[in-house]
């Protein structure tokens, strides 16, 4: 008899208790960044909390279709790995600006959707960039998405940004006392239990803060049992040549940023992305952006921290995320069962981002180490791409004289440090070295070294 083909881990179907509890994992790990962007804008705007309640639902309904898009695959959409959908943050300022000023929520929606299809367009355009993405530039990048995810988790820790008791010793305290509890399960725990350490210690977490006053439920009491979310309940979208241009940019943007999350997801699990998958997982995000505006919500893109989750739990069955897409859509449906999960306290799950988003951080270092340094200019391109992702994340308010577009691309610092490094790998290791340049032993002076990039540090030796 023929024996059956292995099966790869990312097309493993652990059993269904484990699915559970490892998608719940991931929900909780995405869900705080989840809903942040739909408050966001809404507030900005001054909806009523009917409206905004609307919207958060609506934004999580989505975000599980889209997970599952990505994750299952349909056709050419869906890159097939374990990959979370969240709206992204790129472009919470443009769309502030769209709708305080520029026409409301029908004209955000009608950008929304120009821009889906803009990325559906563009997405094979992306897959054959792929050759641009060497091991020093991904390494960089995944470097660069992990440093630049911490302040979140920072500001979790501390009780959330614009909270009352934001810094209090208290709220550091449950944060490190989750922080405690993860490593604590992930080290001593069986094996089963190390794999969910994230979820065990959210779950400790809020276990000792009701107790102590942490927790606020009342929100689940004004919840309704069920929300379906209806196309264009806020009106027929609208066409403004402005807003479709701004948010054309963010669509940039988000493409960038979600090939550095793909790479990055494939570095993690053995499974490494081809232009063709590349062109897909994009492909996904366009059509989830595109029903983002028609169902009321925004713009779609891959979220690093479920990136950090994989990478630290090393869990990467792609079914695992694709349950955590149906757990979002329960949600979407059931806004009673999203309010209990909203009200985990912001400290609690910052000591399990840490975990998380160091991980991430980790694992660009991982994929650097299989870089050559020696006589070559990497060293530069890794130290000047840091430094301008880290710029906007460390000083935000440094690039706020500049034109708008020029903001929604630096802003990001992933965006910014992703295309630094695009720019500095082919400016020295693919343009023709000088006659007779020389290099120094750190790869501070100058010249190329494209093999080196390409290949292992073992090969080159």
């Amino acid at each position: 008899m023929a024996t059956p083909a292995p099966v790869h881990p990312v097309d493993e179907v652990p059993p269904i208790r484990q699915l559970a509890a490892f998608g719940l994992q991931h929900v909780l790990a995405m869900y705080a960044g989840a809903v942040a962007v739909p408050l966001i804008v809404g507030g900005a705007m001054g909806l009523p909390p009917a409206d905004l309640a609307y919207l958060i639902t609506a934004d999580l309904l989505v975000c599980g279709i889209a997970t599952l898009i990505q994750c299952v695959g349909v056709w050419r959409f869906g890159v097939r790995l374990p990959i979370m959908q969240g709206c992204t943050f790129a472009a919470v300022s443009p769309m502030v600006l769209i709708g305080t000023e520029g026409g409301g929520l029908p004209a955000i929606y009608g950008s929304v959707i120009v821009a889906g299809l803009a990325i559906m367009l563009l997405a094979p355009v992306f897959g054959r960039l792929l050759r641009f993405f060497p091991p020093l530039v991904t390494g960089t990048v995944i470097l660069i998405i992990g440093v630049s995810l911490l302040p979140v988790a920072g500001n979790w820790a501390a009780g959330g940004v614009g909270a009352e008791d934001f810094g209090e010793p208290e709220n550091l305290a449950l944060a490190a006392f989750v922080l405690l509890v993860v490593l604590g399960v992930q080290r001593f725990a069986p094996v089963f239990l190390s794999r969910i350490a994230v979820l065990v210690g959210i779950g400790v977490g809020l276990a000792v803060a009701v107790p102590f006053g942490f927790t606020d439920f009342s929100g689940v009491g004004d919840a309704d049992w069920l929300g379906i979310s209806t196309p264009f309940h806020f009106g027929a979208p609208t066409f403004h040549v402005s807003a479709i241009v701004s948010m054309l940019v963010v669509a940039l943007v988000t493409m960038t940023e979600t090939t550095g999350d793909l790479i990055a997801v494939g570095e993690m699990t053995d499974r490494k992305i081809e232009p063709r998958s590349l062109a897909d997982g994009l492909r996904a995000d366009g059509f989830s952006t595109v029903l983002g505006g028609l169902f009321n919500t925004f713009p779609y893109t891959a979220y690093a921290q479920n990136v950090g989750l994989v990478g630290m739990t090393r869990i990467r069955s792609r079914w695992v995320v694709a349950t955590a897409g149906g757990i979002l859509v329960l949600l979407g449906l059931l806004p009673k069962l999203g309010a209990v999960v909203a009200a985990i306290p912001a400290p609690v799950l910052g000591g399990a981002g840490l975990v998380m988003f160091g991980t991430v951080a980790a694992s660009g270092l991982r994929t650097l180490a299989r870089v050559d340094f020696r006589g070559n200019n990497n060293l530069t391109v890794v130290a000047v791409s840091v430094a301008v992702g880290m710029l906007p994340v460390g000083v935000p308010t440094v690039y706020d004289k500049f034109p708008e577009w020029f903001q929604t691309v630096m802003d990001s610092g992933i965006s910014a440090g992703c295309l630094t490094a695009i720019v500095l790998n082919l400016l020295f290791n693919h343009l023709p070295a000088r006659a007779g340049s020389t290099t120094e032993a750190g790869g501070l002076a100058s010249g190329g070294g494209e093999k080196a990039v390409e290949e292992p540090r073992e090969e080159v030796v």
